[in-house]
Protein backbone atom coordinates (compact mmCIF):
# COMPACT_ATOMS: atom_id res chain seq x y z
CA UNK A 1 0.00 0.00 0.00
CA UNK A 2 1.07 3.56 -1.05
CA UNK A 3 -0.35 6.39 1.37
CA UNK A 4 -0.26 9.84 -0.70
CA UNK A 5 -0.46 13.25 0.87
CA UNK A 6 -1.54 15.37 -1.36
CA UNK A 7 -3.59 18.25 -2.39
CA UNK A 8 -5.18 18.49 -6.05
CA UNK A 9 -2.40 21.04 -7.42
CA UNK A 10 -0.58 20.44 -10.50
CA UNK A 11 2.63 18.99 -8.25
CA UNK A 12 -0.16 16.82 -6.86
CA UNK A 13 -1.90 15.75 -9.73
CA UNK A 14 1.80 14.27 -11.34
CA UNK A 15 2.04 11.67 -8.58
CA UNK A 16 -2.08 10.91 -8.87
CA UNK A 17 -1.99 10.36 -12.39
CA UNK A 18 1.34 8.25 -11.89
CA UNK A 19 -0.55 6.30 -9.82
CA UNK A 20 -3.36 5.52 -11.49
CA UNK A 21 -1.15 4.77 -14.76
CA UNK A 22 1.08 2.49 -12.17
CA UNK A 23 -2.02 0.64 -11.27
CA UNK A 24 -0.73 0.54 -7.66
CA UNK A 25 -3.21 0.23 -4.60
CA UNK A 26 -3.13 3.28 -2.91
CA UNK A 27 -4.80 5.66 -0.36
CA UNK A 28 -4.72 9.44 -1.00
CA UNK A 29 -4.82 11.67 2.26
CA UNK A 30 -5.49 15.37 1.84
CA UNK A 31 -3.20 17.87 3.18
CA UNK A 32 -5.37 21.30 3.09
CA UNK A 33 -2.52 23.71 1.95
CA UNK A 34 -5.24 26.51 2.27
CA UNK A 35 -5.42 25.71 5.83
CA UNK A 36 -1.48 25.40 6.80
CA UNK A 37 -1.88 21.53 6.99
CA UNK A 38 1.59 21.49 5.45
CA UNK A 39 3.25 22.92 8.30
CA UNK A 40 1.84 19.76 11.14
CA UNK A 41 4.29 17.73 12.44
CA UNK A 42 3.08 14.87 10.80
CA UNK A 43 3.67 16.07 7.53
CA UNK A 44 6.79 17.49 8.23
CA UNK A 45 8.41 14.18 9.12
CA UNK A 46 7.98 12.86 5.34
CA UNK A 47 7.99 16.06 3.56
CA UNK A 48 10.80 18.77 5.77
CA UNK A 49 10.11 21.39 2.77
CA UNK A 50 6.32 21.70 3.97
CA UNK A 51 5.37 20.90 0.35
CA UNK A 52 2.91 18.32 -1.17
CA UNK A 53 2.74 15.70 -2.69
CA UNK A 54 4.91 13.08 -0.09
CA UNK A 55 4.18 9.65 -0.24
CA UNK A 56 4.59 6.47 2.00
CA UNK A 57 5.23 2.98 1.01
CA UNK A 58 5.11 0.48 3.22
CA UNK A 59 7.08 -1.85 0.49
CA UNK A 60 10.09 -0.32 -0.10
CA UNK A 61 12.88 -1.31 -1.88
CA UNK A 62 14.06 -3.78 0.64
CA UNK A 63 11.10 -4.24 2.58
CA UNK A 64 11.05 -1.99 4.50
CA UNK A 65 8.16 1.40 4.36
CA UNK A 66 9.95 4.43 2.72
CA UNK A 67 9.00 8.00 2.47
CA UNK A 68 9.59 10.38 -0.22
CA UNK A 69 9.12 13.99 -1.22
CA UNK A 70 9.60 16.46 -4.00
CA UNK A 71 7.42 15.00 -7.17
CA UNK A 72 9.84 14.71 -9.50
CA UNK A 73 11.58 12.14 -7.08
CA UNK A 74 8.48 10.73 -6.37
CA UNK A 75 7.98 10.06 -10.10
CA UNK A 76 11.04 8.37 -10.31
CA UNK A 77 10.61 6.49 -7.57
CA UNK A 78 7.39 4.92 -8.91
CA UNK A 79 8.98 4.07 -12.52
CA UNK A 80 11.74 1.94 -10.85
CA UNK A 81 9.06 0.45 -8.85
CA UNK A 82 6.47 -0.41 -11.79
CA UNK A 83 9.24 -0.90 -14.03
CA UNK A 84 7.74 1.85 -16.67
CA UNK A 85 7.36 5.06 -17.95
CA UNK A 86 11.46 6.29 -17.69
CA UNK A 87 12.83 4.43 -20.30
CA UNK A 88 13.72 0.69 -21.89
CA UNK A 89 16.98 2.05 -22.73
CA UNK A 90 19.66 3.98 -21.13
CA UNK A 91 19.34 6.71 -23.66
CA UNK A 92 15.86 7.06 -23.10
CA UNK A 93 15.85 7.23 -19.95
CA UNK A 94 18.15 10.28 -20.03
CA UNK A 95 16.37 11.87 -22.32
CA UNK A 96 13.06 11.15 -19.67
CA UNK A 97 15.43 12.71 -16.89
CA UNK A 98 15.84 15.52 -19.27
CA UNK A 99 12.54 16.50 -19.54
CA UNK A 100 11.31 15.68 -16.09
CA UNK A 101 14.16 18.35 -15.22
CA UNK A 102 12.37 20.67 -17.49
CA UNK A 103 9.35 20.91 -15.73
CA UNK A 104 11.06 20.51 -12.19
CA UNK A 105 13.54 23.76 -12.81
CA UNK A 106 11.92 25.80 -15.48
CA UNK A 107 8.15 24.75 -16.80
CA UNK A 108 6.33 24.40 -12.93
CA UNK A 109 8.55 27.17 -11.11
CA UNK A 110 7.72 29.77 -14.15
CA UNK A 111 3.95 29.49 -14.80
CA UNK A 112 3.95 29.09 -10.56
CA UNK A 113 5.05 32.93 -10.93
CA UNK A 114 3.06 33.57 -13.75
CA UNK A 115 -0.19 32.08 -11.56
CA UNK A 116 0.80 34.16 -9.14
CA UNK A 117 0.80 37.45 -10.17
CA UNK A 118 -1.60 37.10 -12.70
CA UNK A 119 -4.15 35.22 -10.30
CA UNK A 120 -3.30 35.60 -6.64
CA UNK A 121 -0.72 39.05 -5.99
CA UNK A 122 -2.35 41.68 -3.51
CA UNK A 123 -1.22 44.37 -6.04
CA UNK A 124 -1.08 43.88 -10.23
CA UNK A 125 2.52 44.54 -11.15
CA UNK A 126 2.55 45.28 -14.69
CA UNK A 127 6.40 44.10 -15.39
CA UNK A 128 6.02 41.06 -13.17
CA UNK A 129 2.66 40.04 -15.13
CA UNK A 130 4.53 40.63 -18.48
CA UNK A 131 7.65 38.63 -17.50
CA UNK A 132 5.94 35.66 -16.21
CA UNK A 133 3.19 35.69 -19.23
CA UNK A 134 5.94 36.52 -22.03
CA UNK A 135 8.24 33.18 -19.99
CA UNK A 136 5.05 30.96 -19.87
CA UNK A 137 4.66 31.80 -23.87
CA UNK A 138 8.48 31.12 -24.22
CA UNK A 139 8.34 27.30 -22.47
CA UNK A 140 5.37 26.69 -23.99
CA UNK A 141 7.28 27.30 -27.43
CA UNK A 142 9.74 24.89 -26.31
CA UNK A 143 7.53 21.86 -25.68
CA UNK A 144 5.44 22.67 -29.39
CA UNK A 145 9.39 22.44 -31.05
CA UNK A 146 9.91 19.46 -29.22
CA UNK A 147 6.41 17.89 -29.76
CA UNK A 148 6.82 18.57 -33.81
CA UNK A 149 9.38 15.76 -33.65
CA UNK A 150 8.04 13.54 -31.11
CA UNK A 151 4.74 12.00 -30.43
CA UNK A 152 5.38 12.64 -26.63
CA UNK A 153 8.33 14.93 -24.75
CA UNK A 154 10.86 11.96 -24.02
CA UNK A 155 10.43 10.10 -27.57
CA UNK A 156 8.38 7.87 -29.19
CA UNK A 157 6.94 6.74 -25.79
CA UNK A 158 4.90 8.08 -22.72
CA UNK A 159 6.84 8.55 -19.92
CA UNK A 160 7.46 9.99 -16.42
CA UNK A 161 8.05 13.28 -18.54
CA UNK A 162 4.70 13.78 -19.83
CA UNK A 163 2.89 13.20 -16.43
CA UNK A 164 4.97 15.54 -15.25
CA UNK A 165 4.56 18.28 -17.52
CA UNK A 166 1.01 18.04 -18.05
CA UNK A 167 -0.90 19.14 -14.85
CA UNK A 168 1.32 22.51 -15.00
CA UNK A 169 -0.63 22.94 -18.66
CA UNK A 170 -4.10 22.70 -17.30
CA UNK A 171 -4.27 25.85 -16.47
CA UNK A 172 -3.19 27.82 -19.60
CA UNK A 173 -5.48 29.88 -19.82
CA UNK A 174 -4.49 31.22 -16.57
CA UNK A 175 -1.38 31.57 -17.93
CA UNK A 176 -2.18 34.21 -20.18
CA UNK A 177 -1.46 31.14 -22.82
CA UNK A 178 -4.13 30.15 -25.86
CA UNK A 179 -3.13 26.39 -26.85
CA UNK A 180 -4.10 27.46 -30.49
CA UNK A 181 -0.21 29.32 -30.95
CA UNK A 182 0.90 26.10 -29.94
CA UNK A 183 -0.34 23.07 -32.33
CA UNK A 184 1.70 20.60 -31.26
CA UNK A 185 0.84 21.01 -27.65
CA UNK A 186 -2.47 20.67 -28.07
CA UNK A 187 -2.35 17.85 -30.12
CA UNK A 188 -0.24 15.94 -27.18
CA UNK A 189 -2.59 18.05 -24.08
CA UNK A 190 -5.68 16.24 -26.27
CA UNK A 191 -3.92 12.70 -26.34
CA UNK A 192 -3.37 12.82 -22.32
CA UNK A 193 -6.65 14.20 -21.71
CA UNK A 194 -7.62 10.90 -23.46
CA UNK A 195 -5.87 8.56 -21.31
CA UNK A 196 -8.63 7.47 -18.57
CA UNK A 197 -4.99 6.77 -15.93
CA UNK A 198 -5.08 10.85 -16.69
CA UNK A 199 -8.69 11.28 -16.25
CA UNK A 200 -8.79 9.65 -13.03
CA UNK A 201 -6.04 10.93 -11.45
CA UNK A 202 -6.80 14.24 -11.61
CA UNK A 203 -10.12 13.76 -9.96
CA UNK A 204 -7.93 12.23 -6.75
CA UNK A 205 -9.09 15.30 -4.08
CA UNK A 206 -10.46 17.47 -6.62
CA UNK A 207 -14.14 17.35 -4.82
CA UNK A 208 -12.27 19.14 -1.68
CA UNK A 209 -10.26 22.13 -3.21
CA UNK A 210 -11.87 25.61 -3.34
CA UNK A 211 -11.06 28.97 -4.43
CA UNK A 212 -8.21 30.64 -2.45
CA UNK A 213 -9.79 33.66 -1.81
CA UNK A 214 -9.84 34.37 1.73
CA UNK A 215 -7.24 36.04 4.29
CA UNK A 216 -5.96 32.91 5.69
CA UNK A 217 -5.62 31.11 2.83
CA UNK A 218 -3.32 33.32 1.35
CA UNK A 219 -1.41 33.88 4.15
CA UNK A 220 -0.89 30.68 4.41
CA UNK A 221 0.61 30.13 0.98
CA UNK A 222 2.15 33.26 0.44
CA UNK A 223 2.58 34.74 3.64
CA UNK A 224 4.92 34.62 7.14
CA UNK A 225 3.42 31.43 7.90
CA UNK A 226 5.38 30.16 4.43
CA UNK A 227 8.23 31.51 6.30
CA UNK A 228 8.50 30.87 9.45
CA UNK A 229 11.14 28.63 10.87
CA UNK A 230 10.08 24.88 11.49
Amino acid sequence: MIDVYSWPTPNGHKVHIMLEECGFEYKAHPINIGNGDQFGAAFLAISPNNKIPAIVDSDGPDGAPISMFESGAILIYLAGKAGKFLGATDREKYLTLQWLMFQMGGLGPMLGQAHHFRLYAPEKIAYAIDRYTNEAKRLYGVLDKQLAKTEWLAGDNYTIADIANFPWTRSHENQGVDLADFPHVKRWFDAMNDRPAVQRGVTVLAHLRKPLIDDKSKDMLFGKQQYQKR
